[in-house]
């Protein structure tokens, strides 16, 4: 499954970025980053899945030191033409000491890992006691949710579609679960809370009046309805 897996993605690779710089995706992205970023500043930072480094890129800036792994040598490649550090690895073995980072997270991939109790784990591990552990979940009581039902799987790179790799949607209650049980949620942050489909973007003034909208529910207590939702963690 693995090697399934690291073809579906280097052969998603060639466009991951395209179009990301603005719209749904800069809206997301955007939620994203800053959920790191409020609790990584000025940190050692691991992402887990980091693609080709357009997150990571972002989270650097802001921290003492930004690292991410990723199972695809194609999308590796983009990550390290940015400059940045990033290691082949799976996120279920990963190729770091025990509480080696402060910040360790991981969005659009664990809920994609069949064995996401060791992916878990494996977040937890590499982090340091008192370190945050970042976990975003594919939310069941979402629009994207229902959106992603009524329309099926798109078509991903030259060769596959969406639907070629295990895709986990679950309550957030489902995942939260799953930490550590001394594990402390310290909150949620949810994103594409009210968007019903990203097309919505490409409507005019879509951008302008959506995402102000977006990035003042991501922190609000209906922040556990988003089509993300990110359980931020502190490590005991």
């Amino acid at each position: 499954m693995s090697e399934e897996i690291r073809d579906y993605y280097d052969d998603f690779s060639q466009h991951y970025d395209h179009g990301r710089d603005r719209g749904y995706h800069a809206m997301v992205d955007a939620i994203e980053v800053g959920a790191v970023v409020d609790v990584g500043r000025r940190k050692r930072v691991l992402e887990v899945g980091c693609g080709t480094g357009l997150l990571l890129e972002k989270v650097a800036r802001e921290a003492a030191h930004a690292t991410g792994v990723d199972l695809s040598p194609g999308m590796l490649r983009h990550a390290r033409a940015r400059g940045l550090d990033v290691h082949e690895g799976n996120a279920t073995a990963l190729p770091f000491d025990d509480a080696q980072f402060d910040v360790a997270y991981s969005f659009k991939v664990l809920a994609h890992v069949p064995e996401i109790e060791r992916a878990v784990s494996e977040l937890f591990r590499v982090v340091k006691p008192g370190g945050h552990v970042l976990i975003e979940v594919y939310n069941r009581a979402s629009l994207r949710f229902i959106s992603r039902w009524i329309g099926g799987a798109r078509r991903i790179g030259q060769r596959h579609r969406e639907n070629e790799v295990p895709t986990r949607w679950e309550h957030v209650s489902e995942a939260a679960a799953r930490l550590p049980k001394d594990a402390h949620i310290e909150r949620l942050v949810g994103a594409r809370v009210l968007t019903p489909m990203a097309g919505i973007y490409r409507l005019p003034f879509a951008e302008q009046l959506w995402t102000p909208l977006e990035m003042r529910l991501a922190s609000s207590p209906l922040a556990r309805f988003g089509g993300f939702v990110i359980i931020v963690a502190r490590k005991a």
